[in-house]
């Protein structure tokens, strides 16, 4: 959310109502709420949920971006509702969203350092040059593609997306 606002022109401002920095924007024709919460990973819901409940919008009007063990550096997918998988952030959304896992997600690669011990470590932890590479062509890509999303076509958006390869 931090490159589409910069894109856009605009700063992150705190909102402490929604526990992040929240922007509005306006992004393919549409008024965009732009949020990154501030507090701890596995607390995100409690920034997403007041911010939802506040403007009064459903959860298939969210998309939640973040890094996806599952995938590769400079592999990134769009995705429509589904489980957290095992990724605390998304599980504390789900929650605060009353369990409607209904929302799209931007899955972006960061890889598995292969041994369950390592997760949080790897998470933690700056990619290497190679990998940040990787990651920011796959950003790059996700805001090219994400005005169709935005606009609903989310089928030319995921078909789009869910081919790219960056490297």
């Amino acid at each position: 959310m931090s490159a589409l606002a910069a894109q856009c022109g605009v700063t992150l401002k705190p909102e402490a109502r929604f526990h992040g920095l929240a922007a509005r924007v306006q992004f393919a024709g549409q008024d965009v709420r732009l949020l990154v919460p501030t507090t701890w990973m596995n607390r995100s819901g409690q920034a997403v949920g007041p911010a939802l409940n506040f403007f009064k919008l459903a959860p298939e009007q969210l998309l939640v971006a973040y890094d996806e063990l599952d995938l590769p550096p400079g592999e990134v997918r769009f995705k429509f509702d589904g489980g957290h998988g095992g990724h605390n952030g998304l599980r504390d959304i789900i929650a605060a969203l009353g369990n409607n896992r209904a929302f799209h997600r931007l899955r972006i690669g960061i890889g598995h350092p292969g041994a369950r011990e390592q997760v949080s470590p790897h998470v933690l932890s700056r990619p290497s040059a190679a990998d940040r590479r990787l990651i920011d062509l796959c950003i790059e890509e996700a805001l090219h593609v994400l005005p169709e999303a935005v606009r609903g076509n989310w089928p030319i958006a995921l078909n789009r997306l869910n081919s790219f390869r960056a490297g």
